[in-house]
Formats: C-alpha cells, structure tokens, sequence
C-alpha cells in the first residue's frame, strides 16, 4: 500500500513540476525576461527560492521512498541554476523512483524509521509516508507552483494537479 501512495503519486506530481517549469520559461520568454529570475524567486525573504524547492520536492520523493523500501536513493550535488538542469533533477528522480516496485515497500508499515535531526524519535513506516514524505513533497511543489504564480505565469489548479483517471 505504501508503494502505491508514494510512488506514483510522487512521480506524478514531479512531472507535472516539470510542465509547470516548462510554463514559467515560456512566460519569462513572452515577457522578454531571463527566466533565472523565476527560479531565483521566492515568496518570502527567509524561504528557500524555486530551485531549492525543486531540489526539495525531489529529495522528499527518493529519500521518502529509499528509508521505505530499504534501497539507497542516488544523491544530488544542488547546483542547478537553468531550467534544464532543474528538469534533469526532476527525470533523474521520476527514472530511479520508477526502478521501485511495490514488493520493495514489504514489510514498510511497521518499519522504524528515523533521522539524525529527530534526535533518537521514530515513526512507523506508515506514518512517515503520511506524516512526513507525503506532505513534504507536496508542500515543494505547491511553493514553487506559488512563486511562479506570484510572478505572474498562469498556471492553475489543472496545471497542478495533472491528469486525472477518469473513469467512463
């Protein structure tokens, strides 16, 4: 069950980041601005700009899904600065969240898992996904959709939110 929360959802909504990205460049391009202005950008003096929500929303998805599944998630030097540097995250991240499969996150519910800042706390598998890899991941992606909002590129919730499995 975890496998089907954390994963998919995450590589969904990783690559609908991606497309919103893709809109905030095209907008900078209409605009006749650099768009290193967009991905500087942040919403409040003390918060962390676009590019490091984007390297947060997918170190949130790998190390969410690695402590789940027991697998070591690669590691990223967080030196991108241009769009498709912060695109190559986003693949980087969707391609290794995509070598998962559910028989990994056997056993993840129970699974204590802790980190060094928790100071000898843990949770349960089950609700670090939806304590803490969930929310996260989706908190990053929502600040960088709200910093290119913010500066005007027009984006919506049909941006956000991506395709949807309708059913007939």
């Amino acid at each position: 069950m975890l496998y089907e929360i954390v994963v998919p959802q995450s590589i969904k909504m990783l690559n609908n980041l991606s497309r919103i990205l893709d809109k905030g460049a095209e907008y900078a391009d209409a605009k006749k601005f650099e768009a290193e202005v967009l991905w500087n950008s942040r919403l409040a003096p003390n918060q962390f700009n676009l590019i490091r929500q984007v390297q947060i929303a997918c170190d949130s998805a790998k190390k969410g899904a690695a402590y789940l599944s027991g697998k070591e998630a690669p590691v990223n030097e967080d030196n991108e600065k241009t769009l498709p540097e912060l695109k190559a995250r986003i693949d980087s991240t969707v391609t290794w969240l995509s070598t998962l499969k559910a028989s990994d996150f056997q056993g993840a519910e129970e699974r204590k898992i802790s980190q060094p800042r928790w100071e000898g706390k843990y949770l349960t598998g089950y609700e670090y996904a939806l304590q803490h890899v969930i929310p996260n991941v989706y908190f990053h992606i929502t600040t960088a959709y709200s910093i290119l909002r913010h500066n005007g590129v027009e984006v919506g919730k049909k941006d956000y939110l991506g395709e949807m499995p309708y059913k007939k």
